[in-house]
């Protein structure tokens, strides 16, 4: 029995339709893996800035490191308990070094390397890193506790102050993990080395 004109014409619409289809699909397959190498392309190379810039900020840090390093450590041994009941409610600072930098204003952006303990003079926090000192804080990148930001005021850069910082201007009643419990006065020996 021969198959209709209509028929005919239905078996060729549906195997048209199937080869545009087999065809189309077989096209966003191509394209999709040209675009997932075009992908793969740039995140490695977004890869390679991110490591040229890391090897960067290291060699930059290990500069600064051996420059800095022997005039910082000598107050490595400089924490020690102290009274936490006579801290008061101010921020109090002692120079260990005057500066003949420029001086810190409330605005001023710049590096420091620090050590910072609490009462029981334990380090919670420190520049010093295996005979060595890590990248110095940078303050147009980073946030400070605003003990720390009144204590640093009316330094010179290439002075070291230590200040001493009730609990309400430092971590006040949240705290800071397990080193500084809430409401822990906190001290910091801070070294400027350059403004920005």
């Amino acid at each position: 029995m021969a198959t209709k004109k209509s028929q005919r014409i239905g078996i060729w619409v549906i195997a048209i339709v199937m080869l545009v289809g087999t065809l189309g699909s077989f096209a966003v397959m191509v394209l999709s893996s040209q675009n997932q190498a075009a992908d793969l392309a740039k995140q490695q190379e977004m890869y390679k800035e991110y490591e040229k810039t890391l090897k960067e900020q290291q060699a930059k840090a290990d500069e600064l490191s051996a420059k800095y390093y022997d005039q910082f450590k000598q107050y490595e041994s400089q924490p020690a308990t102290f009274d936490a009941a006579t801290v008061g409610d101010k921020v109090t600072t002692k120079d260990l070094k005057q500066g003949d930098g420029s001086e810190i204003k409330s605005d001023t952006k710049y590096q420091a390397y620090y050590i910072g303990w609490s009462p029981k003079g334990k380090v919670f926090d420190s520049s010093i890193d295996d005979k060595k000192l890590k990248a110095p804080i940078d303050t147009s990148e980073s946030s400070l506790i605003e003990g720390w930001a009144k204590g640093v005021e009316g330094m010179k850069v290439g002075g070291v102050r230590e200040i001493t910082i009730p609990s309400d201007l430092a971590y006040g009643e949240k705290g800071s993990g397990d080193d500084i419990p809430p409401n822990t006065p906190i001290k910091f020996i801070v070294m400027v080395i350059a403004t920005k």
